[in-house]
């Protein structure tokens, strides 16, 4: 305690402006990796003679990476040096970006995007608690402001960029990109960040070996049954079966093990902490939404709005700029208005987003869609950045690096979940209502069979033969199509369900009370 006092007046020799640029920019080329490479799958999978289905290994690898370095970001700070951690990630990430890019192989690839991953996971929270720490309490609104910038931003216009990329040049310049941009950042990061004083520092002899042995293992797994499990059946599988019970006993123990721990490489004591554990529920909800309609627009746009992937990651551009611009506005609203009505606010039109794009059709205009993706894109940035304020603003400076690590690390799991989710929700609404609709295409429905005569008089003045089987193949074309549209109309709206049910954990949260360094709450 006594420590904490003598440093509480501690304040980084250079501006905290110039300390942001340094650190935002190594974030944002690292967060916009995890979504960049969506688009470019056929490609990579034609140029390296793979399939499909083997081609997602490129983002399944660099998710576990990245999930796993992720909440050890802190232990590994404390072991290396913040600074020098920070550097060293900066250049891993950049030299394995141009491994990416020379890869002859998928199997190179995938080594690469581990590599990339390992050295970008640590990116996030170390940013994160270098700008807490930075900037002075009363402007933290504004420091989340900007790191919700990168962190908001970027995956949603990934898939543009990736897009224009590959479409124009090559997808292998999706990753050489990265590389004067990683330059320029491990420059800046060495000339202005520094190493604050109550650092905690780790010895080499308290390396938590079977702490990270468990949370590695448990979160690898994690994420690779996330990613295939669709594709497997789910729990028809045995592997999917056998990898999740040693999932679990894997965190179990991680959880127990790290209570008792005298050195633990992960503090879950923070928990304890009723806004730490609050928040990390809402950003793992908020994670769950916002990379469930990232994923679940482009594809609407593509199978049944016929438009081309840049056209569909260009699409999703408006929420990046809503949600750029009301990061900004929310920064310096956030120290006069209690943060918690802007989060129930965001959440409230989150919701009312989703239940918009619930309200879809297959004559649905731009108009409407860009409407719902605005709005989407406000709410994320109002609940973003007073979320992360509120959710850091009871816990001790030398508490930041630990709690940014969890607090990232959940949002990126609540986001393979909900892609994980939506994805096994996709199909089956779509079997499910095909099934509905099919029932109903019998010589005995008098609709049906007034459709079948529309369909095969368009077919005989498009001069086709006249065939009844024709009539009804295109039927169950539009059947399909449409089991398809409800299937996303059912997806979205319960994801709006999702986002207004967590309403009310808003107000478990307690307002920060600050006195020096000591955090009290009213």
């Amino acid at each position: 305690m006594k420590s904490q006092h003598l440093h509480a007046d501690w304040h980084p020799t250079h501006s905290p402006w110039l300390i942001a640029c340094a650190v935002m920019l190594a974030t944002f080329m690292e967060v916009l990796d995890t979504s960049v490479a969506n688009v470019a799958l056929p490609h990579i999978a034609g140029n390296l003679s793979a399939s499909t289905n083997e081609s997602t290994w490129v983002l399944t690898s660099y998710l576990v990476a990245n999930a796993i370095v992720l909440p050890a970001t802190a232990w590994f700070g404390g072991l290396f040096g913040r600074k020098r951690f920070l550097i060293a990630c900066i250049v891993i990430f950049t030299i394995a970006s141009a491994l990416c890019g020379l890869a002859s192989s998928l199997g190179l690839l995938v080594f690469a995007r581990i590599l990339q991953g390992a050295g970008g996971g640590a990116l996030q929270p170390i940013s994160q608690a270098i700008l807490l720490e930075s900037f002075p309490r009363e402007k933290r609104g504004l420091a989340m402001a900007i790191f919700s910038l990168g962190v908001i931003v970027a995956p949603i216009i990934g898939p543009t960029i990736g897009g224009w990329i590959t479409d124009n040049y090559s997808w292998r310049w999706i990753f050489y990109i990265n590389l004067p941009f990683g330059i320029l950042a491990v420059i800046l990061s060495n000339m202005f960040v520094e190493d604050p004083p109550y650092l905690k520092k780790t010895a080499a002899r308290d390396i938590d070996g079977i702490g990270f042995f468990l949370m590695a293992v448990g979160l690898a797994l994690l994420q690779i049954i996330l990613d295939k499990g669709q594709q497997d059946d789910w729990f028809e599988a045995p592997w999917i079966c056998w990898a999740s019970l040693v999932m679990v006993l894997c965190l179990t123990a991680f959880f127990f093990w790290e209570l008792r721990a005298r050195h633990p490489i992960v503090d879950l004591r923070i928990l304890k902490d009723m806004n730490f554990t609050t928040g990390t529920f809402l950003v793992t909800m908020i994670g769950v939404v916002l990379y469930s309609t990232t994923v679940l627009l482009p594809l609407f746009l593509q199978t049944l709005m016929g438009y081309t992937a840049y056209l569909s990651g260009l699409a999703l551009s408006p929420r990046g700029i809503a949600a750029f611009f009301m990061a900004l506005i929310i920064g310096r609203l956030i120290g006069r208005i209690d943060a918690r009505y802007f989060i129930a606010g965001g959440l409230l039109l989150l919701s009312v987003s989703c239940v918009v794009l619930g309200n879809i059709n297959l004559n649905v205009s731009f108009e409407n869609i860009i409407f719902a993706i605005m709005l989407n894109g406000v709410a994320i940035s109002a609940i973003f950045v007073p979320l992360a304020t509120l959710t850091m603003g009871t816990l001790p400076r030398h508490e930041m690096g630990n709690a940014a690590g969890l607090f990232n690390l959940m949002r990126n799991i609540g986001g393979s979940i909900g892609i994980a989710v939506v994805a096994t929700l996709l199909s089956r609404f779509a079997q499910i209502h095909q099934n509905v609709l099919v029932g109903h295409l019998t010589p005995y429905d008098p609709q049906a069979q007034v459709f079948f005569g529309q369909i095969q008089m368009l077919l005989t003045q498009a001069g086709a033969v006249s065939n009844p089987l024709l009539g009804y193949a295109a039927a169950y074309r539009e059947v399909l199509r449409q089991a398809s549209l409800w299937a996303f109309v059912e997806n979205f709206r319960w994801l709006g369900l999702a986002t207004f049910v967590c309403i009310p954990a808003v107000f478990m949260f307690r307002k920060p009370k600050i006195t020096g360094e000591i955090v009290g709450v009213h």
